[in-house]
């Protein structure tokens, strides 16, 4: 495949082990760019030895860091990425397509696909998953959250055919520790847009995140798994509110 008008857009802290089959992915790219959060491992090395371009920004949000990221893309189009995700040769090729019939659609939303170790997780609303990530260049822009942010554009949306792989987590453990790194960005967004809550209202959304996830999404069609991952979203609210609470208690400790 030439070379396509594409800046590939990735984001990355000490991801030796991934980032090889992720830029080998996306090979036919015009142009690769990594922003690195101050990796202590081989990251940078693997990063050049591609021809990509690195640029080294300490992560504050992930928000702002997208966004850096994104400024530095000199393509018509982008493509953002993880060092843990794979673009499946059916999506490069819906890419082409796209880029050859002139892309009438100003962003396009993309389906992930994604896999806990070998086993991908086929229901509960994590397939297909679709994410806002290839777009004209200029288009989108990230709310400066650390986790979990918005993202905005004006302009017509499309989706494009073909997957992109999503090897998030390791197994099961890994899931548990990144969910516990996650709450606690959570809990501090929630503090940071003085977010009202009460025990009723986390009772709720335990309910409905489990709720939603089980049954609406149809994750009881994917066995122990599609379980699993609903009570994960429920216990993602309680985790949340109990470090909330935490945080609401250190606050007025210090009036």
């Amino acid at each position: 495949m030439d070379k396509l008008p594409v800046s590939v857009v990735i984001i990355a802290k000490n991801e030796e082990r991934m980032l090889p089959d992720c830029l080998k992915s996306v090979e036919w790219a015009e142009e690769l760019i990594v922003v690195d959060d101050a990796s202590t491992d081989q990251t940078r090395e693997i990063v050049k030895s591609y021809g990509a371009e690195v640029f080294e920004r300490k992560m504050d949000n992930e928000g702002a860091q997208r966004n850096f990221a994104y400024g530095k893309a000199m393509q018509p189009w982008i493509l953002s990425i993880d060092a843990d995700e794979r673009v499946s040769p059916e999506l490069a090729e819906n890419i082409k397509m796209e880029i050859a019939d002139g892309g009438d659609c100003a962003g396009y939303a993309i389906p992930i696909r994604n896999f806990i170790g070998t086993r991908q997780i086929k229901a509960a609303g994590y397939y297909p998953s679709y994410r806002m990530r290839f777009f004209r260049n200029g288009y989108l822009k990230y709310e400066e959250a650390g986790v979990h942010p918005r993202a905005f554009g004006e302009g017509k949306r499309g989706i494009l055919k073909g997957d992109l792989i999503h090897y998030g987590c390791r197994d099961l453990t890994h899931f548990v520790d990144k969910l516990n790194r996650q709450t606690t960005l959570e809990a501090e967004k929630w503090i940071e847009d003085r977010r009202p809550m009460s025990m009723g209202k986390i009772l709720f959304k335990i309910y409905d995140r489990f709720s939603r996830h089980y049954f609406r999404k149809k994750g009881f069609t994917d066995g122990f798994l599609g379980f699993l991952m609903s009570v994960f979203h429920a216990v993602y609210q309680f985790f949340t509110y109990v470090k909330y609470l935490e945080l609401k208690n250190i606050e007025r400790a210090k009036v």
